[in-house]
């Protein structure tokens, strides 16, 4: 039977298309993952250089010097210690807590301290594990000592907030009979309470410290119990497969905490807003 030139040509064509495939799909491959994004670990490793975002005027995490443009407090002690780590410097980019997952996401940091991990963060961003673990309270007038949230839950007594914190959420889940006001900013609530509006204002206890650190007339900060309230503060990290920083950041925590010196370097935070070791309440930890 003779051959049909036409179709044996064709099938040389097919069988060269099919040849030639796995060969392109190796180099596509290859190509994709030549531009793979660079991990967190590695640029830190190649650039020996971490990138935190830094908060102005967030005592006891951040305070710039702006005079002289230097960086101190709490997180800044940490990063330092963070970055002695990677054999790296530190570079500041000054940034808000709400804009600092932003600055995760976009990879402008590769560090952002003192996040609690929502369940809305948790979408967007990797968490460590617990900094510490923030309880909360409150400060009051004169002449009201809280020690549970009962003591404030009541109807003659006004309690104010920050709108959209998670002291609004705490305050609606664990004082529903006071009178709730919410304010716009930390310092508003402040004004309440200093000028007789408001009878107690909900805060986390190191906000509230230091608060008192910079009006003694407001102290004590107060936690409160029945039941005592209080939530994980982690690092956020940018979310990506490799999990080599992550895991670092991780150790480092876990050492750090173990050996007391976070709460050393929380403490030497809260000094600079002029809290004294002794205003420190008895059951609080870090």
């Amino acid at each position: 039977m003779t051959k049909d030139p036409g179709r044996s040509g064709i099938g040389r064509r097919k069988l060269a298309v099919v040849a030639g495939f796995p060969l392109m799909a190796g180099l596509i491959g290859s190509a994709r993952a030549d531009t793979a994004p660079e991990s967190t670990y590695d640029r830190i490793r190649r650039t020996n250089v971490l990138r935190i975002a830094a908060l102005p005027g967030e005592l006891p995490y951040f305070q710039k010097d702006l005079a002289t443009g230097e960086w101190s407090g709490a997180a800044i002690s940490m990063a330092l210690d963070i970055a002695k780590v990677f054999d790296a410097k530190l570079a500041y980019v000054e940034s808000t807590y709400g804009n600092s997952v932003l600055d995760l996401q976009s990879n402008k940091v590769d560090l952002a301290f003192a996040l609690n991990p929502t369940p809305q963060r948790a979408l967007s961003i990797a968490f460590s594990h617990p900094m510490i673990i923030h309880p909360f309270g409150c400060l009051a007038k004169k002449g009201l000592v809280p020690k549970t949230w009962d003591d404030l839950n009541k109807p003659e007594l006004t309690i104010v907030f920050d709108i959209g914190s998670l002291h609004e959420t705490v305050a609606r889940r664990y004082c529903p009979k006071a009178n709730l006001v919410g304010f716009k900013s930390r310092d508003e609530c402040t004004l309440a309470l200093q000028s007789g509006r408001a009878d107690a204002h909900i805060q986390a206890a190191l906000l509230g410290l230091s608060t008192v650190g910079k009006n003694p007339s407001l102290g004590p900060f107060y936690l409160l119990t029945d039941p005592t309230v209080a939530l994980p503060s982690c690092l956020g990290l940018q979310r990506e497969p490799d999990s080599r920083f992550r895991e670092v950041i991780n150790a480092w925590l876990d050492m750090s905490r173990g050996t007391g010196q976070i709460r050393e370097w929380m403490l030497q935070g809260l000094a600079k807003y002029g809290v004294t070791r002794a205003q420190i309440p008895p059951g609080l930890t870090f």
